[in-house]
């Protein structure tokens, strides 16, 4: 099973159709991008609702890059980080496109909704807004 993180804390999952791997068919609601995609090759159609990157490890921040060019190219989706993403990065996350963080429940377990929440005021915390002031 796995645990939804929302800036409003842990939920379940709610998505309910299923996903398809890049460069289904066009009508696809949801796909499933691997960490070593190239965000500039996703077709975005109008019938794709949702976006979940994979995060193999909390070491490899490229799923990071690739929610932010998605949403450069115009992407407004929902948008999922699922895996080993930690709640220190949760800020990260959603600074970089992310609406949610799909953890399984060994690393809610780990890391209770209470740290996750202390991130979830991720606008606030913007080190690089603060240093422009």
């Amino acid at each position: 099973m796995s645990t939804l993180v929302t800036d409003a804390g842990f939920a379940a999952d709610d998505w309910p159709h299923g996903y398809c791997q890049p460069g289904a068919a066009n009508d696809c609601r949801a796909i499933d991008l691997p960490s070593d995609t190239d965000a500039h090759t996703v077709t975005l159609t109008p019938a794709l609702e949702m976006i979940r990157v994979d995060f193999p490890s909390f070491a490899d921040g490229r799923g990071f890059t690739i929610a932010r060019t998605l949403r450069l190219r115009g992407y407004t989706g929902r948008l999922r980080a699922r895996g080993h993403v930690l709640a220190d990065q949760y800020a990260m996350a959603r600074r970089s496109g992310f609406d949610e963080v799909e953890i399984d429940d060994d690393l809610a377990a780990r890391q209770p909704e209470n740290q996750w929440l202390a991130r979830a005021d991720w606008q606030a915390h913007n080190y690089q807004a603060r240093l422009r002031g």
